[in-house]
């Protein structure tokens, strides 16, 4: 996984109409994060998002639809622990997707260690309102911990605002998953474009 410049800002988004709206303005990672929605609609929009990712050299990332992700030749699949245990690990690999795995806890890390994704996601590192956690905020001690035990990319997700990114950044994170931040603010175009600018500042 690429995590220098625009590819360590990774936001994950609810709908494809994000993905289109996005990319042009530089955003190079992206998932895909559809709840709730017919399969018919699911495999329509990740089908839309992969055209709009391919035509813009982006890593599409598209989050816990294995058997969706496999038919429509994506290249990036994310998995939470329980989708993990009860994914095809066999066909993800035959399909040669690249796995990214969420973890919360030090067990959750093992179990994700023991799958050997391409990056691991840790998190929520801050409180985050977006919605009900059993885990309370992992804080940035905590990313140097799990950097220390990975040799894949850490994905740091969870309450991370453009204001408290350069922290995360120096706790060891390689990239920074961001929702809340740029979904919700008045103005997404300019929230993902300051984005931008703090990771292409860093990658100099």
């Amino acid at each position: 996984m690429q995590t220098q410049g625009a590819y360590g800002f990774y936001p994950v988004v609810d709908d494809v109409r994000w993905v289109r709206r996005f990319l042009p303005l530089g955003v190079r990672t992206i998932q895909l994060r559809i709840k709730d929605q017919p399969v018919a609609t699911v495999q329509r929009q990740i089908r839309e998002a992969l055209a709009i990712a391919a035509d813009y050299h982006c890593q599409l990332i598209v989050n816990d639809y294995w058997q969706v992700a496999i038919a429509a030749g994506a290249h990036w699949l994310h998995l939470g622990q329980e989708d993990l245990a009860q994914a095809d690990r066999a066909a993800i690999s035959a399909a040669g997707l690249k796995l990214g795995i969420s973890t919360h806890s030090p067990a959750e890390l093992q179990t994700a260690l023991a799958a050997q994704p391409d990056y691991i996601a840790l998190g929520p590192i801050y409180e985050t309102t977006l919605k009900q956690m059993p885990w309370s905020p992992q804080g940035l001690e905590r990313i140097g911990q799990w950097k220390a035990q990975c040799s894949c990319p850490l994905i740091a997700i969870g309450g991370i605002t453009l204001e408290r990114a350069p922290a995360v950044l120096a706790a060891g994170a390689d990239a920074i998953a961001v929702v809340s931040d740029v979904l919700r603010a008045p103005d997404p175009d300019g929230r993902v474009r300051a984005w931008l600018d703090l990771f292409h500042a860093t990658a100099r």
